[in-house]
C-alpha cells in the first residue's frame, strides 16, 4: 500500500489552489473589471498603451454581437498565422539548433534525411486547431517534431492568448449578467488579462520550476555517453532539451496541458520530483477557482458565486475520491497472476505514484487542462471512467472563463425547471429567463454530446477507429470514446494506445475541437446579452433563489441528469464494461 505521507498529497493539491484563489480572485477583478472612468490610468495605462497599436484611444463599447465577431475575428488571425509558423518550420532559421524537419504524420524527418515528405497539413491543421482553441490535444511529440522557434512562437503564444480570449468572453458575459449597457472592449479585456494575470502568474511559477529543477536552455540537445555506451565504445545517446519551464509554467497556468515532451508532465524534465508534482497540480485548477471568486464580486453577489464554487468543487472531490479509491487497488491486469499485489503501478512514474496520478486524472479533466503525469490508458476502468465523466459533465471549473460558462447553461435550465415546477415564470439575478435563452442553453449543452456520440459511434464502427486502438472490444472503444470526448471538451488529454496522428483522425477531431470551442463561448454571451436589456424585476417571497443550499442541489442534479442521459449508454458501453469483464473467469 502507498505510504502514510503520500496520502497528504490529495489534501495539498486541493488546499493549497482553494485557499490561494479567493485573494487571486480578488485580484483578477480589481485588474481585470476597470470602471469606465479609470480605463487608462495607473497600471491599466500598459494594456492601453498597446492597445493604441490597433488603433484604441479609448475602450470600444461593445454589444454581445460585436464582442463576438470580435473574438472569432482574433482567433481566425491567429489561426492562419499559427500554421505558417508550423507549415515553414523548416524553412525558418531562429531558434532550430537541432535542425528540426517539417510536422509530418509519420515522424520527424531531417531536412537532409531520406523519404523527406514535406509538411503535412493534416496533423498541422490539427495542431493548430488545437491550440487556437486552448485544448493542446497534441498528435505529435514536441521534442522530436518542433523547433524551439515553433514552441515558443507558434505553441507557448498560443497558450497565453487562448485562455486570455477565453476569460475575455467571461468578463462580458458578467457584464451582461449585472446589466451593464455594454459588454467591454474585447482587445482591451484580451491586454488586461494577458498582462495582469497569465504572465504575473506564469512568471513566478516558471522560476519556481526552474529553481526545483526543470530545464530551460536555448541549447541544442545535449549528446551523452551512457555507462554502458563508454564501456562498449557506442555512439553517444541524445537527450532532448529546450526551454521546458517556460512553456510548463503557461501550459499549467492557463489550462493548456500541451507538454513540450510527448510524455507530458510524467516526462522528469517536465516534472523531475514530488515538488513540482504538487506546485503543477495546484496551479492547474488555481486560476478556474480563482475565476469564480471573481465572478461573484463581480455581479456584487458572492452568495451565488460560492454556491457555483461549491457545487463545482464537490463534483472535483468525489472524482478524485473515486479516482484514487479504484488505483489503490491492484492493476486488473495482473489479477490472478503469481505476482505480488499491491496499488496499480502500471503506466505510473514511481517518484508520482498512485494517489498523485489518480488525483492528477481528476483535476486535469476537470479544469480542460489536459497535462497528464501517468498514463490514462492504464487506469484501472473506474478510475479511467473519472477523467471521461469529467470531461463529458464539462462544468467542474473546466478552463478559464469557459467553466463559468458552461455552468451557466446549466443553473438557465436550473431556473427554468424550477419555474415549471411553481408555475411562475423562471427568473435569474433579477432578469425574467424567457423561451429565447432557454433554447439557446439547451443548444450549447446539447452541441457537447452530440459531438462525442456521433464521432465516437462512426469511428467505432468503421476502421479510421477500428483498425487504430490498441485494444479490442470495451477497452478499444474506451480509447475512442476518450479522444472525442477530450476533442468535445477542449481538454487534450487522452487514453492514448491509441494511432491517432493520420489524416482520418486529425481532419475529424480537428472538427470538434473548434466546434466544441467557439459554440460553448458564443451561445452564453448570446445569452447575457440578451438579459443585459431586460428590465430588472423586484425580488418577492416567490423568487427562485440562487443563493442557498436548495439551488445548489438543484444545480448539481441538473447536470448529473443532463450528463446521464447524454452519456450513460457510452460510459456502460465503454468503461463500465471493461470493470466488468475483468471479474468474467
Amino acid at each position: 500500500m502507498p505510504s502514510s505521507l503520500s496520502w497528504l498529497h490529495p489534501f495539498w493539491a486541493f488546499a493549497l489552489p482553494i485557499a490561494a484563489s479567493f485573494p487571486l480572485g480578488w485580484l483578477m477583478w480589481r485588474s481585470l473589471d476597470v470602471p469606465e472612468g479609470r480605463a487608462g490610468r495607473g497600471l491599466d495605462a500598459l494594456p492601453m498603451l498597446l492597445c493604441r497599436l490597433i488603433g484604441r484611444k479609448t475602450p470600444l463599447k461593445m454589444d454581445w454581437k460585436r464582442y463576438a465577431i470580435a473574438m472569432l475575428a482574433f482567433n481566425a488571425a491567429l489561426f492562419v498565422l499559427s500554421f505558417a509558423i508550423l507549415y515553414a518550420q523548416d524553412k525558418i532559421p531562429l531558434l532550430n539548433p537541432d535542425g528540426k524537419g517539417p510536422l509530418t504524420a509519420l515522424g520527424y524527418k531531417d531536412t537532409a534525411g531520406v523519404q523527406h515528405d514535406g509538411a503535412d497539413t493534416a496533423v498541422i491543421f490539427n495542431t493548430v486547431c488545437s491550440f487556437v482553441t486552448n485544448t493542446n490535444l497534441q498528435h505529435y511529440s514536441g521534442e522530436q517534431h518542433l523547433s524551439y522557434f515553433s514552441q515558443l512562437a507558434g505553441i507557448v503564444w498560443l497558450m497565453f492568448v487562448t485562455p486570455a480570449a477565453g476569460l475575455c468572453v467571461m468578463l462580458a458575459t458578467i457584464r451582461g449578467l449585472r446589466g451593464d449597457t455594454h459588454l467591454g472592449d474585447f482587445y482591451v479585456d484580451l491586454m488586461r488579462g494577458v498582462l495582469f494575470v497569465l504572465i504575473p502568474y506564469a512568471l513566478i511559477l516558471a522560476v519556481a520550476l526552474v529553481g526545483l529543477g526543470v530545464p530551460m536552455t536555448f541549447e541544442k540537445a545535449a549528446a551523452a555517453t551512457t555507462v554502458d555506451g563508454a564501456a562498449t565504445k557506442m555512439e553517444t545517446q541524445t537527450i532532448a532539451r529546450g526551454p521546458v519551464a517556460a512553456l510548463v509554467a503557461i501550459k499549467q497556468a492557463g489550462t493548456n496541458g500541451g507538454g513540450f515532451f510527448g510524455p507530458n508532465s510524467a516526462h522528469p524534465f517536465e516534472n523531475p520530483s514530488p515538488w513540482t508534482n504538487l506546485l503543477s497540480i495546484a496551479s492547474i485548477v488555481m486560476l478556474p477557482m480563482a475565476s469564480i471568486v471573481m465572478a461573484g464580486l463581480m455581479l456584487r453577489n458572492m452568495k451565488h458565486a460560492m454556491v457555483i464554487y461549491g457545487v463545482m468543487l464537490t463534483f472535483l472531490i468525489v472524482a478524485a475520491v473515486v479516482a484514487i479509491l479504484a488505483e489503490v487497488r491492484p492493476s486488473v491486469a495482473t489479477a490472478g497472476m503469481p505476482v505480488v499485489q499491491g496499488p496499480n503501478m502500471e503506466g505510473k512514474e514511481v517518484r508520482v505514484g498512485p494517489i498523485a496520478g489518480a488525483t492528477w486524472a481528476a483535476m486535469t479533466t476537470a479544469t480542460s487542462n489536459g497535462s497528464v503525469n501517468s498514463m490514462h490508458d492504464s487506469l484501472n476502468p473506474i478510475a479511467g471512467a473519472v477523467p471521461m465523466t469529467m470531461m463529458m459533465l464539462n462544468v467542474v471549473f473546466s478552463g478559464i472563463g469557459a467553466g463559468f460558462e458552461n455552468m451557466l447553461m446549466y443553473i438557465i435550465v436550473a431556473v427554468f425547471i424550477a419555474g415549471l415546477m411553481v408555475g411562475r415564470t423562471p427568473e435569474y439575478l433579477g432578469k425574467k429567463v424567457e423561451a429565447r435563452e432557454v433554447k439557446l442553453a439547451m443548444l450549447a449543452i446539447l452541441i457537447h454530446p452530440l459531438l462525442i456520440c456521433c464521432g465516437a459511434g462512426l469511428f467505432a464502427a468503421t476502421a479510421w477507429g477500428t483498425t487504430t486502438v490498441a485494444n479490442p472490444g470495451s477497452h478499444g472503444f474506451s480509447e475512442i470514446l476518450y479522444e472525442f470526448t477530450s476533442a468535445s471538451a477542449n481538454n487534450g488529454s487522452g487514453f492514448e494506445g491509441l494511432a491517432d496522428n493520420n489524416p482520418a483522425w486529425n481532419i475529424a477531431t480537428g472538427i470538434v475541437l473548434l466546434l466544441g470551442r467557439f459554440p460553448a463561448l458564443i451561445l452564453p454571451l448570446a445569452v447575457a446579452g440578451f438579459l443585459s436589456v431586460k428590465k430588472r424585476v423586484p425580488q418577492t417571497t416567490g423568487t427562485l433563489r440562487t443563493d442557498d443550499l436548495t439551488f445548489a442541489g438543484m444545480l448539481l442534479g441538473t447536470v448529473l441528469l443532463v450528463g446521464a442521459l447524454s452519456f450513460m449508454p457510452a460510459v456502460v458501453l465503454g468503461p463500465i464494461a471493461d470493470h466488468l469483464s475483468s471479474f468474467v473467469p
